[in-house]
């Protein structure tokens, strides 16, 4: 009987992060987890009880430790999110702000470098760190939203995972879809290659709940362990696709380094 491993999952009523708290729960053998979230409003809406879970925010290192006791992996899905500024005039493109604390260099950034110093002091084992594709694109559509460079950023705090010395998992999302997974084909890649040059008729986009799938099998499987990698799905029903679900296949594929 091995024993469960302890996971904590930041960002946890986050729409991907409540899905991997979700699959992970669905796992009582194999995982333990808590989560890490703001807002203990949300905490309850989502999931009925507080109990499991720890409020506060990703630039308070302590209390990030607080709820890395005794972890073995720490799930980092937390991100800075755009908000509108007002309604655009009708033909004008809606501008985005982020809010006071809420930056890309302050969430993506100096957060993230929060919780892997966190969990370096608390003993864990292995960061799995959910970002975003077009990290390499300076001009890429969501650099440019409110000039907050979010992937760029995202990236460098990739890079400091690698250099921190901690074992690590680094999925590079397409655009995130609300649809079901477990459905599809998933594609991995490397350094936007997929964004540079699509596979025909792929859109360069995955399900959430395929993301989340993603996460739990890296906690898994050896073989996604200091490895970085993007990730897509072919839409369901693509001719020929087979629904993947040989993960230690796909992760024998992923080569280490940014």
């Amino acid at each position: 009987m091995t024993t469960p491993l302890h996971v904590l999952v930041t960002g946890a009523t986050g729409r991907t992060g409540a899905i991997a708290i979700q699959k992970l729960q669905q796992k009582p053998e194999q995982f333990v987890v808590k989560g890490f979230a703001r807002s203990e409003a949300k905490v309850k809406e989502q999931f009925g009880t507080t109990e499991g879970f720890y409020l506060g925010d990703v630039s308070d290192r302590d209390r990030l430790q607080t709820a890395l006791a005794d972890c073995d992996a720490l799930v980092i899905l937390t991100s800075a999110v755009p908000q509108m500024k007002a309604p655009p005039e009708p033909g004008q493109r809606p501008e985005f702000t982020y809010p006071e604390g809420g930056t890309p260099e302050q969430v993506d950034y100096h957060g993230q470098i929060n919780q892997i110093e966190a969990a370096k002091a608390a003993g864990v084992k292995h960061i799995v760190l959910v970002g975003s594709m077009g990290g390499t694109n300076e001009q890429h559509p969501l650099n440019r939203m409110a000039n907050g460079n979010i992937l760029i950023w995202k990236r460098k705090a990739e890079a400091y995972l690698i250099d921190s010395g901690l074992d690590y998992t680094i999925i590079r999302a397409g655009g995130l879809q609300d649809q079901p997974g477990g459905q599809r084909e998933l594609i991995f890649s490397k350094d936007d290659a997929l964004l540079a040059h699509p596979p025909e008729g792929i859109p360069t986009s995955i399900p959430r709940a395929d993301v989340a799938e993603v996460v739990v099998q890296a906690l898994l499987h050896p073989a996604a362990r200091n490895k970085a990698f993007d990730v897509i799905s072919k839409p369901e029903g693509t001719p020929g696709a087979v629904v993947t679900t040989d993960f230690a296949a796909l992760f024998a594929q992923t080569t280490p380094g940014l």
